[in-house]
């Protein structure tokens, strides 16, 4: 059985050798469109893997800059949609419609990026609060993180077509885990796990199977998250965001190395 978040697809299998195809079944992973409905709003529709969708709408929130604590997120109910796709009701307290409703008037962007709602080059880089407590993990515990972050990849495992973010203790051991076709809407899982588990984002670090962007590094800032990193590099903006805030980034993890900034 495939695991949460997979379907079993038919392919023919073709060889270079000349062999006749072979037919075979393997798991791929779902991508479905989710509709978001905020406080009655049509806020947004998302491509992404319909598991782990309570902690989706409350990473998504926070990321989105809608709410600033699990406090004022009340209850997010997913609904399958039977002629395709999902539907997935968030209700806020009533002090967040305010940036609610500006958002959605302005929202311009159909994925999950942080840039949601952006009419203008200032608003996009406008500053964020800088990180509280900045940190840098030592590097032993980087690579004991990157070393047991398959083992927190079901979904990776049975597709080979998920990204996974994880959060990690200072000494490498990863607390917490999410995976989706979307970097972004697993890096959104995370946050919001971690709100559900009233763990402080503060006392560790997010490691990411994705390319180091501009708006998953303003996402880790948004959470108040210290320290990011990454396996494959980071782009420019990234990086200047990144030190603008104090937000400490290490990008192409390997096995035996990585580059920090």
């Amino acid at each position: 059985m495939p695991v949460e978040g997979a379907q079993p697809h038919p392919f023919r299998e073709v060889h270079e050798d000349g062999r006749a195809p072979a037919e075979r079944t393997r798991p791929l992973a779902i991508e479905t469109p989710i509709a978001l409905e905020i406080n009655g709003i049509g806020y947004a529709v998302m491509m992404a893997t319909p598991i782990d969708l309570t902690d989706y709408a409350l990473g998504f929130c926070i990321s989105e800059q809608l709410i600033a604590s699990k406090q004022q997120f009340l209850s997010a109910d997913a609904v399958e949609v039977p002629s395709g796709g999902w539907m997935l009701r968030i209700q806020l307290e009533a002090a967040a419609g305010a940036p609610l409703m500006e958002r959605a008037r302005l929202r311009l962007a159909e994925g999950s990026c942080g840039l949601c709602g952006i009419e203008s080059l200032q608003q996009v880089l406008k500053p964020l609060q800088s990180i509280s407590t900045p940190s840098q993990p030592v590097s032993t515990h980087v690579f004991s993180a990157l070393r047991a972050l398959p083992e927190h990849q079901p979904l990776g495992r049975e597709t080979r077509a998920v990204h996974a973010a994880a959060f990690c203790t200072p000494e490498g051991e990863i607390v917490l885990a999410r995976e989706d076709v979307g970097r972004h809407n697993a890096f959104d899982k995370l946050i919001g796990a971690l709100a559900h588990a009233g763990i402080d984002p503060s006392t560790g670090f997010a490691l990411l199977t994705a390319r180091c962007s501009f708006e998953l590094v303003q996402k880790a800032i948004i959470a108040g998250m210290p320290a990011l990193a990454t396996l494959s590099a980071a782009s420019t903006m990234a990086v200047e965001q990144a030190r603008r805030h104090g937000l400490h980034l290490i990008t192409l993890l390997r096995d035996d190395s990585y580059l920090e900034s």
